[in-house]
């Protein structure tokens, strides 16, 4: 019989960590629709746009796995409070930025913070819940993890519209303030003190090789357009190629010297996981590249406003919900690469619909596009249910923290540089006066993502793992539910 004060502690600690990982969550959608408001406060420009919604992402994907390692080594406790504090006060800095390099600053150390805090929530209450209890915590964990993925543009695009004591786009961060501040007196008070392994020695040089690689992968494609793609930027994307080999040969080493890496080398030489490595960092850069610049065809193209724009989202996440609904883990379980490649075909079906309805040149109406955004949605939630377990399905049960850390990295980190892409093919067009001819231009590189993963989806591997197994994975997932 379940001890009453013991179940209340222990939904009491699901709330906290659950409040604490939307808020880092939310973070990766809500700014989506602030761009416009951005441009007029700041005078931010598309570049400058393009760092503040994925400069986030990329140093929560580059200092995930990292995070994950310092955990173990000082407890997560201590790692979950120090990204929560860093999270707050970046958020402060956040909303007081005078200009837009101090913002893209101050969001770049949010995602480090994010990347401190966000690892340690599922292995806290793995520590400190019995099996039958974390089976009722994961329970709730990817259908609320998923409400937030829908409603980060909405509230963005409410918070900016209402425009709370003068402050519109400010609000968006410091939103997070009094929310952080009451989840870290709570978190103080209800995060048990775990286990530590003082010998575990953290790879740094590790760390610092994959941060470098995406920052040198990322900075041409968000610099490129604006600077007529120089030689430099050429070279940089070499250079993040040769530096993704070196952190693989890197750690090829560490284990050959008996230490611990950053991530279990033999991943690397599993061609189906590498594979799949791929394909979610195509699939998640077009999800949420595709969700952006759809936000700006909104606002730039169509006139709305920030809640406009936001409730403009919701086709797609209703559909994405219907399509996890219908995909979900036990349909993965059975079918697995069969139900990714069902999903993609049906998101490209909704992309061909957005393309074809957008070709009509008389009086825009947003319901001209929503029925192209629920097919695409559904597909993408098709996907989204099923991408880690199968992808998961690749690599021993002794490999399987590591990879969901890493998947969950890539997945982070192809959303940076979806946001670059689409960003640069969308104003490529805008500054010529076209808005839908770019939103549709944008919606034919969708489509060639989508055939890419096509091409290589027999490469995936046949059965996926189960839900449970794939949970630290799937709780990131739930973040791209919408973009």
């Amino acid at each position: 019989m379940a001890v009453p004060g013991k179940t209340r502690s222990m939904w009491w600690l699901l709330a906290t960590v659950l409040v604490v990982e939307l808020m880092d969550l939310l973070d990766s959608t809500i700014v989506n629709v602030a761009g416009p408001a951005l441009e007029r406060s700041l005078g931010a420009s598309p570049v400058g746009l393009q760092w503040v919604i994925g400069g986030y992402a990329l140093t929560l994907g580059a200092g995930l796995v990292l995070g994950g390692r310092l955990g173990d080594r000082y407890g997560r406790r201590p790692m979950f409070l120090v990204g929560l504090v860093g999270f707050i006060a970046a958020s402060l800095l956040c909303a007081l930025a005078p200009s837009t390099g101090l913002l893209i600053t101050f969001r770049l150390v949010q995602g480090v913070a994010g990347a401190m805090m966000l690892p340690q929530g599922l292995g806290i209450l793995r520590d400190n819940l019995s099996p039958r209890d974390l089976t009722k915590a994961l329970a709730v964990f990817g259908p609320v993890l998923g409400l937030g993925g829908v409603l980060g543009p909405v509230l963005g695009g409410a918070l900016v519209d209402w425009d709370l004591f003068g402050l519109g786009w400010r609000m968006v961060f410091l939103v997070n303030v009094p929310i952080g501040l009451a989840a870290l007196a709570l978190s103080w008070r209800l995060v048990p003190r775990g286990e530590k392994t003082r010998t575990l020695r953290v790879d740094i040089v590790g760390a610092v090789l994959v941060a470098g690689a995406s920052a040198l992968l990322v900075l041409p494609l968000n610099e490129g357009q604006s600077a007529g793609w120089p030689l430099w930027t050429w070279l940089s994307l070499t250079a993040a190629a040769i530096g993704y080999v070196v952190f693989a040969l890197w750690q090829r080493r560490m284990v050959r010297r008996d230490r611990t890496p950053l991530v279990t080398p033999s991943l690397f030489g599993k061609s189906a996981f590498t594979v799949g490595l791929v394909a979610v960092a195509l699939f998640f850069g077009g999800l949420i590249g595709t969700q952006l610049v759809l936000t700006f065809f909104l606002q730039i193209g169509e006139g709305f406003t920030a809640g406009q724009a936001g409730l403009g989202n919701l086709p797609v996440a209703l559909g994405t919900a219907v399509g996890g609904g219908i995909s979900g883990g036990l349909l993965a379980a059975k079918l697995g690469r069969t139900v990714l490649q069902a999903g993609a075909v049906v998101q490209f079906a909704g992309v061909a619909w957005l393309w074809f309805a957008l070709a009509d040149t008389t009086e825009f109406t947003i319901w001209r596009i929503v029925p192209g955004s629920v097919v695409a949605g559904i597909g993408a939630g098709i996907v989204i249910a099923a991408v880690f377990n199968t992808v998961l399905g690749a690599v021993a049960d002794d490999e399987v923290g590591s990879a969901s850390g890493v998947l969950s990295a890539v997945q982070s980190i192809g959303g940076s540089v979806g946001v670059a892409v689409f960003s640069t093919v969308f104003f490529a067009g805008v500054l010529t006066g076209e808005a839908t001819s770019s939103f549709r231009d944008a919606l034919v590189v969708q489509a060639i993502i989508i055939g890419l993963f096509l091409l290589i989806s027999p490469l995936f591997p046949r059965r996926a793992r189960p839900d449970d197994i794939a949970a630290p994975a799937q709780e990131l997932a739930a973040s791209a539910t919408v973009s």
